[in-house]
């Protein structure tokens, strides 16, 4: 009797599961009919394109024309909490990455966050375009919190330096930046008034489960739902990097808030911020252009086999993200708590029925991550009850809706389909950036995405309901992040002329000519291709800085006028060095345009007592430096904005022949400027070099001043080594 009563209840719950998986497949079949609209859109829209540029209606963007617009000022922000492992290698990459002048990177930290203080002060004194922005709270605040205080100190720096930025960028301190992403900004602005990029991951091993599951999700939304969102709604959330804001849309949020752009109340102020400039009725993009990246792509079956390969990808911002399941789902649990429950709150069901539409999709989350699971336990315990079933030792059950109504039975059988075109479109997308191995590692990737995203709405409920009802604080939940090495990067760093060419600084053709001229001639490479017009000296500052490991130097006319006699003329002008004053522990700081060699530096380092720290500054900067010093009547500007590139006479002299190197040298080590005043006279004095020979020189150097609008280029001449 026993036996009946339990088999009865274990019948009724049988009967329950049958309930359950109904509920179940209607949930999974509205979400795919959502999921398969947005495919069909897609399509629809590729088809579009491809019949526009068949019949050249369409004609796409040009590097030429990024090229051709002229720069304007932009402002790059990045919010530093806890960042200090990875924010000196990220700003590193981006000074030498992008190719373009005009901007300022801005970096806001915290006044209890001393590491990452640190780091972004050494980085500062390296790179002149780099500012910290202090953020008076204790952190952690908020993200938005950190980036409302850089704002202020970009309208700040606009005022106190009479310019304007027609742009604000957003970027974290793991993004990995693309040479054109600014020049593709200064393109669409003033036009557009939100741009944004795609953001995909960086390229993982096979057996990076979890991290894979970013590039998988990644790839798939921003290769294919952004492109449908901005197609079909025109409102385009920001995705937190790789967003350009216009200065009219900074402005208009300013005024809407009263200097605070940014909702503090929000955890995803991205999502929330793009939203808000659709119902101010901004212009929003998001961009795809396709541009070429250079990657290491590992053989799984060679591992030792990672040579570089060239593929196209849409112009984007690369990162890695969390490789752990914990780091993952507390990530998106963030992400959920933001778009999918503060939203409730705080974004209106406003816009058009397509608009309520997709923000109605945004938040679909919050049930079908639960679903999902839910799912695989009802599968699961099917398979068991079958099993039983198989093997006699249950058999008294009832009948389920599956068998006993055939309109049930289709319902299933769409939802495999849809599941099937769902892994078919993950596994094509994947496949086109990633490769065909990470494509069919997509697939059962799929199922611990679910897992994560699970434990991220369950993470995220959680969260909302102790705010609810126990009035705890949402914060911001720090992520740590990861920057990538030099090697996954492919940037070679070993020499001065591979980093200018990967800067494309310079072309082939013309560093290779440079290279043999520097070595025929014995000038440093950087010098001739200044000489030449090839090059401006504030990236061969840049690139000295960074191959040395030295700091770039701050120059203040003060401190250098009061300091200049510590070290003789004649030092000065041999060595081509600037004394900057002294630092905290009352150590010379030198300011050279590229290391001093040993025995240089031993002369230095016994007039002074003690051994200087070096700090590189750009060859203008130091013969304006030169002209200030030898006439007090000239104006010192501010000689990190001067864009001298005028080549110096002694270089002229050598690279025509007129002089040798080595006896220009000897006679440098004698040269007495107040006694022997300009350098021409006294190498013509000496008989060195002929009157007219060097007066031809001098007519050239003058030339080069001409082109630089440089003024005062007779001082120039008369104290150029």
């Amino acid at each position: 009797m026993q036996t009946a009563s339990w088999s009865y209840l274990v019948a009724d719950y049988y009967a329950f599961l049958d309930f359950a998986a109904m509920l179940v497949a209607v949930v999974i079949i509205i979400s795919a009919l959502d999921d398969l609209f947005i495919d069909a859109a897609y399509w629809v829209i590729q088809l579009e394109r491809h019949f526009a540029k068949k019949e050249k209606t369409f004609n796409p963007l040009t590097i030429e024309q990024l090229a051709q617009r002229p720069e304007q000022h932009l402002a790059v922000m990045v919010p530093a909490w806890m960042e200090y492992d990875v924010i000196a290698a990220m700003i590193e990459n981006m000074v030498e990455v992008l190719n373009y002048k005009k901007y300022i990177i801005f970096v806001g930290t915290y006044v209890n966050d001393a590491a990452t203080i640190k780091e972004v002060e050494r980085m500062r004194r390296r790179y002149k375009q780099l500012r910290r922005v202090e953020v008076p709270n204790p952190g952690p605040t908020c993200k938005a919190d950190c980036l409302n205080w850089i704002v202020q100190a970009i309208f700040l720096h606009e005022q106190t330096n009479s310019i304007e930025f027609a742009g604000v960028i957003l970027h974290d301190s793991e993004d990995v930046l693309h040479p054109y992403e600014l020049k593709f900004y200064n393109y669409l602005l003033p036009r557009k008034d939100m741009i944004q990029l795609p953001v995909f991951s960086l390229e993982r091993k096979w057996y990076e489960l979890v991290a894979g599951t970013y590039m998988d999700e990644f790839v798939e939304s921003h290769s294919k739902d952004m492109i449908v969102r901005e197609r079909v709604c025109g409102v385009v959330p920001s995705a937190g990097v790789g967003t350009c804001f216009s200065r009219r849309a900074i402005l208009a949020l300013n005024e809407e808030t009263q200097n605070q752009p940014f909702n503090t109340k929000s955890l995803t102020e991205d999502y929330d911020i793009g939203n808000r400039l659709a119902h101010m009725g901004m212009q929003s993009i998001f961009a795809v252009y396709p541009v070429e990246f250079i990657v290491r792509r590992e053989n799984w079956f060679n591992s030792k086999n990672r040579d570089p390969i060239k593929i196209s990808m849409p112009l984007c911002i690369r990162e890695y993200f969390p490789d752990t399941f914990r780091t993952a789902y507390r990530q998106k649990a963030r992400w959920t708590l933001g778009i999918c429950l503060q939203s409730w709150d705080q974004i209106e069901f406003r816009g058009t029925l397509i608009a309520k539409y997709f923000l109605l999709r945004d938040r679909k989350g919050i049930l079908t991550s639960l679903i999902s699971i839910v799912a695989y336990l009802i599968f699961i315990q099917f398979l068991i009850f079958q099993a039983l079933t198989f093997f006699g030792v249950w058999t008294l059950y009832y009948s389920n809706s599956f068998t006993l109504n055939e309109w049930w039975t289709y319902v299933l059988m769409f939802n495999i389909f849809a599941l099937s075109i769902r892994m078919g479109h993950r596994s094509y997308f994947v496949t086109k950036y990633y490769g065909w191995r990470h494509g069919i590692m997509s697939i059962p990737r799929m199922i611990i995405s679910n897992f994560i995203n699970f434990m991220a709405v369950c993470r995220a409920w959680k969260l909302y309901l102790n705010y609810l009802f126990l009035g705890n604080a949402m914060v911001w939940d720090k992520t740590m992040h990861d920057f990538p090495s030099a090697d996954s990067l492919v940037v070679q760093r070993q020499k001065i002329g591979e980093l200018l060419e990967i800067w494309q600084a310079v072309d082939n053709v013309k560093l290779n000519v440079a290279l043999e001229e520097s070595l025929r001639v014995k000038l440093p490479l950087g010098r001739v291709l200044i000489s030449k017009g090839w090059l401006d000296d504030e990236t061969l500052a840049e690139a000295i800085a960074f191959q040395s490991n030295l700091e770039r130097g701050d120059i203040k006319a003060e401190i250098v006028k009061e300091n200049s006699r510590l070290i003789p003329a004649k030092l000065t002008l041999r060595f081509r060095v600037i004394h900057l004053g002294h630092d905290v522990r009352g150590t010379s700081m030198l300011g050279v345009a590229s290391p001093l060699s040993v025995e240089s530096l031993d002369v230095i380092s016994n007039v002074l007592g003690h051994v200087p720290v070096q700090y590189i500054i750009r060859e203008g900067e130091i013969a304006a430096i030169f002209r200030f010093l030898k006439d007090e009547t000239i104006e010192f500007k501010n000689i990190a904005q001067i864009d001298n590139n005028i080549p110096l006479l002694g270089d002229l002299l050598i690279q025509k022949g007129l002089v040798d190197h080595h006896v220009f040298e000897a006679a440098m080590n004698n040269y007495q400027p107040q006694h022997d005043g300009r350098i021409g006279d006294y190498l013509v004095a000496k008989g060195i070099i002929r009157r007219d020979a060097i007066e031809m020189v001098v007519l050239e150097q003058r030339g080069f001043a001409a082109n630089a609008a440089e003024p005062n280029t007779d001082d120039q001449r008369a104290c150029s080594v």
